[in-house]
């Protein structure tokens, strides 16, 4: 349903979006013949302001298609609502490392032939009512795969659905086996498109699943939509996921441990794990990029050479870092007014801002955190983070952080960076001095800032959820908030007060003693996140294992793409 191809094209919202654009990146660098489908989004998501109290007003986010990608002539049809909608794409080349190119197709509705509400469906990313979402979730995944054989990618091997956006894919492809084999069983259709499919599900939040009833979803749908659908099961109502789960023979989680809680969910079906990454090229700052160029010079095509970071001088890490992080101070200081100290310990904390992210708990007892200022040495931090426009919680937590800044003025400097986008979201990886991530467990599926983070020498202190579980080695690519589990079974009140009990001692007694005290460690550590977590933790490997696992040997070559072997439904 999203992707992020550059921060000035606003199809995206957060880390969901993100990865599809850093998958994509890296199936271009690997030459694998793909092609990936999404939606226009034409008003996007939303731009950011937020006031002197905190309070978060969104504002329009729109861009122009044709300053970026090129239409493309074929039209197709998808019946909504009794009425014909018709569909366009626009293709944006995704080029990799050595030329090789994946397209990105973006559909959209917004031609005059449309009825004017059909002609919005691909303007808002998670925007609207239920029936807008259900809507758009029909041309994502009926609309993509008819766009796809209006365009000759009749070859296709695997389609890979992501989240249960996408999962209606499936009720096009049951069509497709009906008339390749009508005089087949249902049973027997079912199972052809289910050899087609791979499925990633990628939260284990309930709001992540898109359900709608059957009142809802039959009248969008059509009466003959909806009785072929019951061949994957649905009745009552349609859930998305349950939907993709029953379409696809190969399913996985995000992490290890969220294939645990996605196994956990979903009783009865076999579900995977691949560990998600990010696309190094993308996400190194610029004085990384020129560290890496010069010591690993491979590293853009093999992200696996960032092992040998372990090579490099601790000083030329702690140069690069320090230039990092003077590029995002001078970014706060412009923003904001905010002057922030290059010497001070910076603590990083942007993500999306909902409840389940905890950004505030890092602020849950002020004293404690001028008390380490004060004994240990100074405390700087800076978030970011944009809440959904419905979510009260998540804006309610941006709101305790500017609370939080006026209490804490004068004693430790907190500032806010509002429009929290992928070029903000650089800046802070790389610029911070430690990375912080406290969500709920086992709320948090993967989590790729961190990964960021490590690419840029940057060590995080997590609470043991998602990918941390596996990218952790205590003291040595960062540290963990409390031990695995811990909290489970207690009410949200007294986790909670555990979590920030077990995150200020670390903070008092390890992390900050180590960057003021001994900062040879420190760079050690710095070095070690690269070499260790940067060299795993990137979608060249994600890729490799997607392409050895989920997409039964889909063809690799360097050539841009004719008849796609993959396609990624964003």
């Amino acid at each position: 349903m999203e992707i992020a191809l550059e921060p000035e094209i606003a199809t995206y919202s957060g880390g969901l979006g993100v990865l599809a654009g850093d998958t994509v990146r890296s199936l271009a660098d690997l030459g694998v013949d793909a092609v990936a489908v999404t939606l226009v989004h034409r008003k996007g998501y939303f731009h950011q302001r937020v006031d002197a109290r905190g309070r978060q007003h969104e504002e329009p986010a729109a861009w122009r298609p044709e300053l970026f990608a090129r239409p493309l002539e074929p039209r197709v049809t998808v019946k909504l609502r009794g009425r014909p909608v018709r569909v366009r794409a626009w293709r944006y080349d995704v080029r990799g490392v050595d030329g090789a190119v994946v397209p990105a197709l973006l559909l959209d509705t917004d031609l005059p032939e449309n009825h004017p509400r059909d002609r919005t469906l691909t303007d808002h990313l998670y925007g609207g009512d239920n029936g807008y979402r259900l809507r758009q979730e029909a041309i994502l995944g009926i609309g993509g795969v008819r766009m796809l054989r209006a365009l000759g990618h009749g070859a296709i091997e695997r389609f890979h659905l992501n989240e249960g956006h996408a999962a209606l894919a499936a009720l096009e492809l049951l069509e497709e086996g009906s008339s390749l084999r009508a005089r087949s069983a249902v049973q027997n259709r079912v199972e052809w498109v289910r050899s087609r499919c791979a499925f990633t599900t990628h939260t284990p939040v309930p709001a992540g699943h898109d359900c709608f009833s059957a009142r809802l979803a039959r009248p969008v749908l059509g009466d003959r939509a909806w009785r072929r659908l019951a061949a994957f099961g649905v009745r009552k109502e349609l859930n998305m996921t349950q939907l993709a789960l029953r379409a696809s023979d190969f399913t996985n989680g995000v992490a290890m441990r969220h294939g645990e809680i996605s196994r956990e969910m979903f009783p009865g079906h076999t579900i995977h794990a691949i560990t998600n990454g990010i696309h190094p090229a993308t996400w190194a700052a610029p004085s990384f990029a020129e560290l890496f160029d010069r010591r690993l010079p491979e590293w853009r095509r093999n992200a696996f050479a960032l092992r040998h970071a372990v090579g490099i001088p601790s000083a030329e890490i702690a140069r690069a870092h320090a230039e990092a992080k003077c590029a995002l101070l001078e970014h706060v200081e412009g923003v904001s007014g905010q002057r922030l100290d290059p010497e001070a310990l910076t603590l990083g904390f942007a993500r999306r801002a909902t409840g389940y992210k905890r950004a505030a708990l890092l602020l849950s007892q002020p004293e404690r955190l001028v008390s380490i200022a004060r004994r240990v040495g100074p405390l700087q931090l800076v978030f970011a983070g944009k809440a959904h426009p419905r979510d009260t919680e998540g804006k309610a937590a941006i709101r305790a952080i500017f609370r939080a800044r006026k209490a804490l003025a004068g004693s430790v400097a907190v500032a806010f960076v509002p429009d929290y986008d992928m070029t903000l979201g650089k800046l802070l990886c790389a610029g911070s001095d430690v990375w912080v991530n406290t969500p709920i467990p086992p709320l948090e599926a993967s989590g790729t800032s961190g990964m960021k983070a490590a690419l840029n020498g940057v060590p995080s202190l997590s609470v043991l959820d998602g990918w941390w579980v596996e990218g952790c080695v205590e003291g040595v690519t960062g540290w963990a908030i409390g031990r695995d589990g811990e909290g489970r079974g207690l009410s949200a009140k007294k986790r909670d007060a555990l979590h920030a009990k077990a995150l200020y001692a670390k903070l008092r007694k390890v992390v900050a003693p180590c960057f003021y005290d001994r900062p040879a460690e420190f760079r050690a550590v710095q070095r070690q996140a690269i070499a260790l977590n940067a060299s795993y933790f990137n979608t060249q490997r994600m890729v490799l294992d997607y392409l050895r696992e989920a997409y039964s040997g889909a063809p690799r070559k360097a050539t841009t793409p004719r008849g796609g072997s993959v396609t990624r439904m964003e």
